[in-house]
Parts: structure tokens; C-alpha cells; sequence
């Protein structure tokens, strides 16, 4: 964080969103919110609690249960001027709202020559282990991140959240934002008063270490950095990076730490086949892969549905445990 704050709170990851929304639908006028259970409500997870009192219900929509019609809704604010902050309730419904997203959204830029833009930002969860079963639980970050022309952020501290919220809304371009639904209320720490925003692309090293590089992704930077402090005690240093942005990616810090320590493990909590890890995994082998004293290896959600039951769900994702046992066989210890 910059020692030119001002002032500085400890706030939840869910406040820091609700801070960054609040703050551009005041400084930009054509920026509005839509979705299910968005007014009132203030969502399920009761995110954007009181933001329909101050801005009204002409700025803060609630729309019918039709995630495919609303979504197709904001791309059409877009391109006429206004800036939508799509709320969808679960990343799960990504299913939902494809086609406007990949051949809408992501295309019109390109298809029209430059002509047309679409400043849309369309919000998601991601995350298991709150106990909503299959269908409300997946981390789908990887399929928008497959996509030309869209950007997808993955922030993991309520100072990130809010400084990448609102560079995603300041963006002239379709920006889907992942916010790890855990981390609402579970995840606190530092935010200044002042304005500031995050740029794309650039990862941060959350904790520095020289024997072995963790990278984690959104809730996985957690425990990332619970592992790390398991493996200091072992005597082992590892440095934590949050990419902070699956695209654009930051492969150059990525490599430059890889190649520091040596050896490179990849957690994240989408599914371990054809995911984020393998990319990640992927652009570290090739860019240190003289440095490197092994194969980068991964720890993703397992291959399965996630389960409803609580002993169940809870071994379908990284734990400090497993990152801990991996990277202590990785350093021979």
C-alpha cells in the first residue's frame, strides 16, 4: 500500500466493494448497478446494503430473474453511453449470460471496427465451502479469461477489491469482476481514505521468500500465505504472488520470482483440469525454465461437482495443509 495514504481503515473485502461502487456512482453519473436482489435486498450476501437509499432505484435496478436478459441489457447500456456494473448473484450463472458476454460484449469493439466500445462490468462469486452445493459453488474465472476481448480480475484483499473495482469501472472495456464469497465478510485488512485505483496486469508479491514461489489466486492467496508461515518454521522461505489479474497477466513478475527461488507451485480453486494452474504453471515453465530446480506443480479443486456435504466439500479445495506438504517435498525437507 502507498505511504502516501492519508488515512487508513481496516475494513471487510464486502465493504471495500460496497466503498468502490458507492464512490464511482458518485463521481460518474452514467454508471449504474443492475441485477437480481440488488436494491433492497442489497444482494444475498448483503454486499450493497444501502446504496439503493442513496442513489434510488433508477441507478440501483432490480431485475427480473432473467440473468441472459439483463446481461444483454447492460451491453446495450454500454454501448450508448452508460456504464453498467452487472451484478450476477452466483458465478455459477455464467452459464446464463455466455453469449452476450463472449460474442456480444467481447466482440463488438473488434466486429465494429473500433466504433463501438462496451464499459461493462459484470460481477461474479466465486468459492466453495459456504455450503451451497453444486450449483452455487464453482470458481468459473477461467472461462472469461479464455476470451479476446475481456479482462477478468480475481482480487484477494479488501485493498485490492476496491482499487481494481474501480479501475474495472473507469475501463472502456468488458471487465468481469470475481469476488470470492468467503472473503465477504472472513477477509479484513487496510484501505485508505483517499481515491485510488489499481491498474490490470500488475501482480503483487505479498510476501517475499527465496526458497520456493507460491502464486494463489483470489481466496488461494490466503491460504498461500498460511501455508508460508507453516513452512517458515520448517526453514523454509516462500514467497507468495497474487496475480490479482488472471488477464492481462503479469507473466513477467511471475517468471522473475520463479526463477529467484527456484521452484514454483500454482493453487487456485477452479477445476485443476484445463484451469487457471495449468496456464499459470504453463507461462512459468517456459519463461524460467533454466532456473527452475523441478516441475512447477499445481493444486486445483478436484474434478468432481462440489458436494453439499460439509466433510465432503471441504476436501474438494487447497488447504494451508495440503500447499504446506507439497511445498515441503518440493524442497526436500
Amino acid at each position: 500500500m502507498p505511504e502516501t495514504a492519508t488515512s487508513v481503515r481496516e475494513i471487510s473485502f464486502g465493504e471495500a466493494i460496497r466503498e468502490a461502487l458507492a464512490e464511482e456512482l458518485r463521481r460518474d453519473k452514467t454508471v449504474l448497478l443492475m441485477g437480481e436482489d440488488v436494491a433492497e435486498a442489497g444482494t444475498t450476501f448483503k454486499v450493497l446494503k444501502g446504496l439503493v437509499e442513496e442513489f434510488g432505484t433508477d441507478r440501483i435496478i432490480d431485475t427480473p430473474i432473467s440473468e441472459a436478459g439483463f446481461a444483454g441489457l447492460g451491453v446495450g447500456a454500454a454501448m450508448t453511453g452508460l456504464r453498467p456494473v452487472i451484478d450476477l448473484m452466483f458465478g455459477d450463472f455464467l452459464t446464463l449470460v455466455m453469449d452476450q458476454l463472449v460474442n456480444q460484449a467481447a466482440k463488438i469493439h473488434y466486429m465494429s471496427g473500433g466504433k463501438w466500445k462496451v464499459p461493462m462490468v459484470l460481477r461474479a462469486t466465486m468459492g466453495a465451502t459456504r455450503r451451497s452445493a453444486a450449483q452455487h459453488s464453482q470458481s468459473l474465472h477461467a472461462w472469461p479469461s479464455h476470451v479476446p476481448g475481456l479482462k477478468v480480475v480475481i482480487p484477494s484483499t479488501p485493498y485490492d477489491a476496491k482499487g481494481l473495482m474501480k479501475t474495472a469501472i473507469r475501463d472502456d472495456n468488458p471487465v468481469v469482476f470475481f469476488e470470492d464469497k468467503i472473503s465477504y465478510t472472513k477477509v479484513k485488512g487496510p484501505v485508505p481514505d483517499e481515491d485510488y485505483a489499481i491498474p490490470f496486469g500488475v501482480a503483487d508479491v505479498k510476501r517475499e521468500g527465496r526458497d520456493i514461489t507460491l502464486v494463489g489466486t483470489s481466496s488461494m492467496v490466503q491460504v498461500a500465505l498460511g501455508a508460508a508461515a507453516m513452512l517458515e518454521d520448517i526453514g523454509i522461505s516462500a514467497e507468495v504472488v497474487d496475480p490479482r489479474t488472471t488477464w492481462p497477466l503479469d507473466e513477467k513478475t511471475l517468471v522473475e520470482s520463479a526463477k529467484k527461488t527456484s521452484r514454483a507451485m500454482v493453487i487456485d480453486e477452479g477445476y485443476f483440469r484445463y484451469g487457471v494452474t495449468g496456464e499459470i504453471a504453463s507461462v512459468i515453465q517456459e519463461g524460467a525454465f533454466y532456473d527452475l530446480d523441478g516441475p512447477v506443480r499445481r493444486l486445483g479443486a478436484m474434478h468432481v461437482p462440489i458436494p453439499f456435504s460439509p466433510s465432503l466439500e471441504d476436501v474438494t479445495v487447497p488447504t494451508e495443509r495440503d500447499v504446506f506438504e507439497l511445498a515441503r517435498k518440493m524442497c526436500n525437507k
